[in-house]
């Protein structure tokens, strides 16, 4: 009805005439105002009670859905507690047969066995040999239960006697240990973390050597390109082989030491193992039989540098005591100058040299340093491990880390050795600081 009215007054506006009279216009704008405010009320009168409803429709729902969150908690608890119980008895369950397994094993057993026993002994003649075969087969079970033994025969020890490195060594890490006793003769931070540079590469050997078999020297390896690429591209030393070079496996164990040849290494590597990932798994392997795993690690088998990368002196002055009970590694480690075998690359071999062993001698102090392996990288300076004996045959093996250069890195070697067969009335040697400095060997 409202909205015929507001139609007649524009139609009627149309009508000029018809609204001449103010007094008509007037009472007809107040007919309409007062249909319009009536109209409002009984909108809003609507509007509250659908609203109303709303409410209570919403209210039923949101209490039924709380009904249901309630049980479905309820539920949730109830199931928990059932694992819960579950677990409980199947833990009873568990424990109540090991128990019996245990109680069947100490009480049961025993009477089988002289139930046995009695049966065996009146028969007489089986008895020796049912109880021969029950001692066999107990001794069988107890070693079949025994864990695996870890090399211990190489563990260094400290004594009353042992002493701290004296002033003048400028190693910051180094440790001097008789090689036959394994007791410490003196040390300086020799359980710190250091990197081993080309230290590595006695490892490496030992790792090499215990896996050739005498035929398998004279075999032959095929240099690759991923072998002088990944030397090149590391800038690590290299005997000098060429791509495609067929070289002997007995030369790639003097070029890994010699000239410290990262060529070398990876020739092992693959030879041995198929890659350097896998011949890493090996030398780690390695360290875990020495006893080392806890304080040593190695990502590679050349001695670049890696966070990962690391030991201490004392590991490798283990790892060094162990490359000296094995003849093959003494023997390349001791070795002065080398010349490989002939190939199409090289038909008069390659000329390889222990520039440490050759360095350390024309200090002329009479100290003879049998075997050795230098190394260097920036994070540990330059550093070395040797193994010497004195005029009496009394074997050391020392290593020292992060000297400032390789000539004072051979100083410090000399002085240590020295004071210590000095004090042992060994040698009538005594070498001042200023004395080593002579000689020097080149930084890797």
């Amino acid at each position: 009805m409202g909205t015929d009215n507001r139609d007649n007054i524009h139609i009627n506006s149309k009508n000029k005439n018809n609204y001449a009279n103010e007094s008509l216009l007037k009472q007809e704008m107040d007919s309409i105002l007062k249909y319009e405010t009536d109209e409002e009320e009984v909108i809003d009168e609507e509007e509250l009670r659908l609203e109303e409803e709303h409410f209570k429709e919403y209210q039923a729902r949101i209490t039924k859905r709380i009904n249901e969150m309630k049980e479905e908690h309820d539920r949730q608890i109830f199931h928990r507690n059932m694992i819960k119980a579950g677990a409980a008895v199947l833990a009873v369950v568990v424990v109540g047969v090991v128990a019996f397994n245990m109680i069947g094993t100490r009480i049961l057993a025993p009477r089988s066995v002289d139930e046995a026993a009695a049966a065996e002994y009146s028969s007489g003649e089986t008895q020796d040999v049912a109880t021969n075969a029950s001692t066999q087969t107990a001794s069988a079970a107890e070693a079949s239960t025994e864990p695996p033994v870890i090399e211990e025969k190489y563990v260094a020890v400290e004594t009353a006697d042992t002493r701290e490195f004296g002033p003048e060594i400028v190693s910051t890490c180094g440790i001097l240990m008789n090689a036959d006793s394994l007791e410490i003769v003196s040390e300086r931070n020799a359980y710190a973390k250091m990197y081993p540079a080309s230290m590595t590469k006695v490892l490496t050997l030992l790792v090499a050597a215990e896996n050739l078999t005498q035929e398998q020297l004279e075999d032959t390896f095929e240099i690759t390109i991923e072998i002088t690429d990944f030397s090149y591209s590391h800038g690590c030393s290299a005997a000098g082989f060429d791509v495609g070079e067929v070289v002997k496996v007995k030369d790639l164990l003097y070029a890994l030491i010699l000239p410290s040849g990262a060529d070398g290494a990876l020739g092992l590597a693959y030879y041995i193992a198929g890659s350097q990932e896998a011949f890493v798994d090996m030398m780690n392997a390695k360290l875990e039989d020495l006893g080392l795993a806890d304080t040593a690690h190695f990502t590679n088998c050349i001695g670049i540098y890696d966070d990962d990368h690391y030991c201490t002196a004392y590991d490798m002055a283990i790892i060094m005591r162990a490359a000296m009970d094995n003849e093959l590694c003494k023997e390349i480690l001791s070795t002065h100058y080398y010349v490989t075998g002939g190939t199409e690359q090289h038909p008069d071999g390659i000329e390889l040299s222990n520039w440490f062993l050759r360095r350390i001698e024309d200090n002329d102090e009479g100290i003879n340093v049998v075997c050795g392996k230098t190394g260097f990288v920036n994070q540990s300076g330059s550093c070395a491990v040797s193994y010497a004996e004195s005029e009496n045959g009394e074997p050391y093996i020392l290593c020292t880390g992060n000297s400032s250069s390789s000539w004072q890195c051979i100083g410090d070697q000399t002085i240590l050795y020295a004071d210590a067969m000095q004090d042992d009335n060994m040698t009538g040697y005594s070498v001042s600081a200023a004395e080593s400095n002579s000689g020097g060997i080149d930084e890797e």
